[in-house]
């Protein structure tokens, strides 16, 4: 009988293990079916998802093994890590993006009334709303909705899913989620995680009172919420909290109430980085003992670190990178055993690492960029050498000012993987040892004082990936062998170097790169073959290399994927054709400064007509060189797509013809610079259009007609430059005060005529005005006091955009002291005036001595009358005077020898009476400043009479024939006959001349995006 009973349950037992399901409910199949339908799957990931096939075997489908219910769904869409991310081809991106689920929700979801798992992650709906009966799958105990591209509003109907544990609706930024309220949160009551990340709260004024009642809520993320101050409750109940990330908020510490923050205990990690808090790290943090990480980043503080954040021995995670605190390191840095990560750059502590560091044992990462350390390398790497270098792969010191040489000591790092010093002034060759770190995956040696050889043994880092040691003072020769086992790496900046890299002709990389930087290293005259190896560069800079040969077609058929190309500053000839063949893509997602799309091919020998480029290169420099021909190739060929173009640079060729009037597909244009070619006709009304230029540089063409209305609708100028044209007109009455930003303007060398225009008086952001050269004609405008950036200091890196600045396009041609002048990133100190070479008439008006900061005044070559303003000493930062050629009378005011800076003045050919006024200045200038005058005392010749006038011998000039008559015969006497006479005869004959050098060929190289 016991037998029986036995195998009865054996029997009983069995039947309780087999799985009945036969497959899923064929209503839920159905379902999913019509759900499917309603997506947009153009990688096809849903392919298997069909009616004749058990939707619990389908991708992203998990059913119950007994009852077949559908249970789960899994239909995230996978993403790049950040460590893949950076490396990832454009091939990988687009597949990435096409996998992304589109369309709409169906709501045959319903159908489905066992879903506890909903995963609709990392997809692209195009800012459709959540939908509001998701509210209704009252099953659902995980919901992640983050990245998905849902907009508006958050449907208050999600509060019904009481069972809901999981909540994710973390926003990308352009989707712009938003809330009425939260109330609707009261009702999870069993909710354990929620990311609210980057939805908007701004209308939740009641976020924390709600948070308040969700006694299981452990872990909470609103980042970037705009979320609004609110006061603490007076009773708190998240004593669950282990997670709390309120980062990206814009809070201020003044009027935002911390203190129920101070009170979770149990917290585990606190995130309060990007903020604007100020002052000191708050004190309330003391009592969050059982933090593990926190994270104070990118915020005001300006104190010192308290030693008791020290004392925090629970701490793994600590950052308090990009604040402005202050003062030294304290040794009781020593006391956080539990250091997993240290992060304190970026700051303005200074002094020393503590040697109690050294006794940090678990520590991984020490992050102390930009920290004002001032020591030497090797004593750092002996404190370190102790304990912490058996964990470490993380060491950042770029930028603290250290000194020394690289030791042997780095052999005791061998797990480092990421080693960064680059901006210090360490010296001294690179050790041979550095090839034992064979776990360096990053290697930053740039921009320090490093000398002799590259050692051979850089070869042997068989996992490096990223390599940098630009700008230091490295030479000889780099081989084949410096990369032999080099085949991870991704990225090499070597330039600025006086390293010759030579290698075989037939040589193939072990390596396949995408950044390539080398700048100002000599890879020979031959254009480097080895490239064609190389398919997935991103970024090539090969300026200013010693190249001389023409470029192989190959390259340009080559599938690059291109989003930086500079080959500028070298010699290579022959003609370019169409580039759009190259994958110019848009900024990288990672990298945007650096791989912002730009082909800079400048300072070379190309010649034939432009190419043809791809409407996505941000910037194009293809100046200085041969190319001729029509601009109409070039800029009209594409009139039905909109250039994202913002920098256009083809000045300083050999190109004719006229402008072409198809700027409507040009509208991003901010910088756009064809000067120094051989233009002619007018400017065209459309480019009018481009309102976002802020430089235009027209000069030294053969341009003419008047200056189309329509530019007045490009009121964000910063520099305007048509000089040395042809020109006629008018001033344009409407450069009036729309154009507040426009600081320098430059119409020299044209034919404009009429009187200067008072409403020209309203741009007072003007620091550079240049009418020099035309046929103007009246009196100068007594108005010009109103230029208040002549008055005052008004930098332009308010209003500029780093585009002027980074590509030296913020650059004019100046008469200074005599000479023309180029001046390009000191431009913004510059402050001048020159209206030399017109017709301008009457008294130099007194207003003209407001302009405190102007630096250059030339008002020579006119028929001004009267004195020279007696106030002119005011203007104290005055360099270079020219009133010459006028019929100025009276003496020179004595005011004019308080002017410590001037350094050229020019008042000959006046009527100017007396002596001049005795200062170290005006007597050690060349006595021809004061020639063609009655002028008396040093430097001139001419002694003063005891009434102050001239004597009768001397060289006071005037209208003295006998004064005159010696002048030349004392030249005569000391320069001998045929000086004295050519130098009389050809003044005589040939009078002044003004002239205009062409900048060709500049060898200065251009800033680029990395060093």
């Amino acid at each position: 009988m016991s037998t029986i009973l036995m195998l009865l349950l054996l029997i009983s037992i069995s039947f309780c293990t087999i799985n009945f399901n036969d497959g899923c409910i064929e209503s839920e199949r159905e379902a999913l079916f019509m759900f499917k339908h309603d997506l947009i799957d153009h990688a096809n990931r849903l392919a298997f998802w069909t009616l004749n096939e058990d939707c619990c075997g389908w991708v992203g489908v998990v059913c119950d093994n007994v009852t077949g219910h559908v249970l789960e769904l899994h239909l995230r869409n996978p993403s790049l890590s950040s460590s893949v991310g950076f490396y990832a081809n454009d091939a990988e991106y687009e597949a990435l993006e096409r996998s992304k689920l589109r369309g709409k929700i169906n709501p045959s979801l319903l159908e489905l009334k066992h879903l506890t798992y909903l995963d609709l992650s990392n997809n692209a709906f195009e800012g459709i709303p959540i939908p509001q009966f998701l509210g209704s799958i009252e099953s659902l105990r995980y919901l992640n909705l983050s990245n998905a591209g849902f907009g508006g509003l958050v449907p208050h109907q999600l509060g019904n899913l009481s069972s809901l544990r999981y909540l994710n609706l973390y926003a990308d930024d352009k989707d712009h989620l938003h809330v009425a309220n939260l109330q609707w949160l009261s009702g999870l009551s069993s909710l354990e995680h929620l990311d609210l990340g980057n939805v908007n709260l701004t209308k939740a004024s009641n976020w924390l009172k709600v948070l308040n009642t969700l006694p299981s809520l452990e872990k909470l993320y609103l980042s970037s919420c705009h979320l609004p101050q609110v006061p603490s409750p007076t009773k708190l109940n998240l004593s669950s909290f282990t997670i709390l990330d309120l980062s990206s908020n814009s809070f201020e510490n003044g009027l935002f109430d911390f203190s129920w923050i101070f009170q979770l205990k149990s917290l585990v990690s606190l995130d309060l980085s990007h903020n604007n808090f100020q002052g000191c790290i708050f004190h309330g943090l003391e009592n969050l003992t059982s933090l593990t990480h926190l994270d104070l980043s990118n915020n005001h503080f300006n104190s010192s670190i308290p030693d008791w954040l020290y004392n925090l021995n629970s701490l793994q995670f600590l950052n308090l990178g990009s604040n402005n605190l202050q003062g030294l390191i304290s040794s009781a840095v020593g006391n956080m055993s539990s250091a997993v990560n240290l992060d304190f750059s970026w700051n303005e502590l200074e002094g020393k690492i503590p040697r109690s560091m050294g006794n940090l044992c678990n520590l991984k990462s020490i992050l102390f960029s930009r920290v004002n350390l001032s020591q030497d390398i090797s004593d750092i790497l002996a404190i370190l050498s102790a304990c912490v270098s058996k964990q470490l792969d993380v060491l950042d010191l770029n930028g603290c000012q250290l000194f020394g040489q690289l030791t042997n000591q780095l052999v005791n790092f061998k797990n480092l993987k990421e080693l960064r010093l680059y901006n210090n002034s360490i010296s001294g060759p690179i050790p041979l040892s550095i090839g034992e770190l064979s776990s360096l995956t990053d290697l930053e040696l740039d921009q320090n004082n490093l000398t002799g050889h590259l050692p051979e043994s850089i070869g042997q880092l068989a996992n490096l990936e990223i390599f940098y040691i630009s700008n230091n003072l490295l030479g000889s020769v780099v081989s084949e062998i410096h990369f032999g086992n080099l085949t991870k790496l991704k990225v090499l900046f070597a330039s600025n170097n006086t390293m010759f890299l030579r290698v075989s002709p037939s040589w193939v990389p072990p390596f396949q790169l995408q950044i390539l930087g080398l700048r100002s290293l000599r890879v020979g005259w031959q254009f480097p073959l080895w490239l064609r190896s190389q398919k997935h560069l991103k970024y090539i800079d090969i300026s200013n290399s010693m190249i001389s040969d023409s470029i192989p077609s190959w390259f340009w058929s080559s599938s690059f994927q291109i989003r930086h190309f500079n080959l500028s500053h070298n010699q290579i000839r022959g003609q370019i054709p169409y580039i759009s063949s190259f994958a110019f893509l848009y900024p990288d997602v990672f990298y945007p400064v650096i791989f912002y799309p730009v082909i800079d091919l400048s300072f070379n020998n190309f010649s034939g007509p432009l190419p043809r480029i791809s409407s996505n290169v941000s910037i194009v420099d293809l100046s200085n060189n041969f190319f001729s021909g029509s601009l109409f190739s070039f800029l009209c060929y594409k009139l039905k797509e909109n250039m994202t173009t913002k920098i256009l640079n083809l000045g300083e060729n050999v190109l004719f013809g006229e402008i072409p009037n198809c700027w409507l597909n040009w509208q991003n244009l901010m910088i756009l610079d064809l000067n120094n070619n051989k233009l002619t006709g007018r400017i065209p009304s459309s480019m009018g259009t481009l309102h976002s230029l802020q430089s235009l540089h027209l000069q030294n063409n053969h341009l003419s007609g008047r200056i189309p209305p329509s530019l007045k609708n490009c009121t964000n100028l910063v520099l305007l430059d048509f000089g040395e044209n042809g020109f006629h007109g008018h001033i344009p009455k409407w450069l009036d005060h729309r154009f507040q930003k426009l600081k320098v303007l430059r119409l020299r060398s044209n034919k404009f005529s009429g009187c200067i225009p008072d409403q020209l008086c309203a741009v007072d952001s003007l620091q550079m005005l240049d009418l020099a050269n035309n046929d103007l004609f009246g009196s100068l405008p007594r108005c010009l006091s109103n230029f208040s950036a002549m008055v005052k200091i008004s930098g332009y890196m308010e209003n500029v955009t780093s585009y002027l600045i980074r590509y030296r396009t913020f650059f004019a041609s100046i008469v200074m002291k005599g000479r023309m002048l180029q001046y390009n990133t000191t431009l913004d100190l510059v402050r001048s005036i020159d209206f030399s070479y017109n017709k301008l008439s009457g008294e130099i008006p007194m207003e003209v001595t407001s302009l405190l900061r102007l630096q250059a005044l030339n008002l020579s070559h006119n028929l001004f009358t009267g004195p020279i303003p007696k106030n002119i000493g005011l203007m104290g930062l005055l360099e270079s005077v020219d009133f010459s050629v006028n019929k100025l009378s009276g003496p020179i005011p004595e005011s004019m020898s308080t002017l410590t800076f001037l350094s050229y003045l020019n008042l000959s050919d006046n009527n100017l009476i007396g002596q001049i006024p005795s200062s170290t200045q005006l007597q050690s200038l060349d006595s021809s400043s004061y020639v063609g005058n009655q002028l008396c005392g040093s430097p001139l010749l001419d002694k003063c009479s005891a009434n102050g006038t001239t004597d009768d011998i001397g060289n006071g000039g005037g209208e003295n024939d006998n004064g005159f008559e010696t002048v030349w015969f004392c030249l005569g006497m000391a320069y001998g006959f045929p000086v004295g006479f050519w130098s009389v005869f050809g003044l005589l004959v040939f009078g002044p001349f003004n002239i205009s050098n062409k900048f060709r060929k500049l060898t200065t190289p251009k800033m680029a995006l990395f060093g």
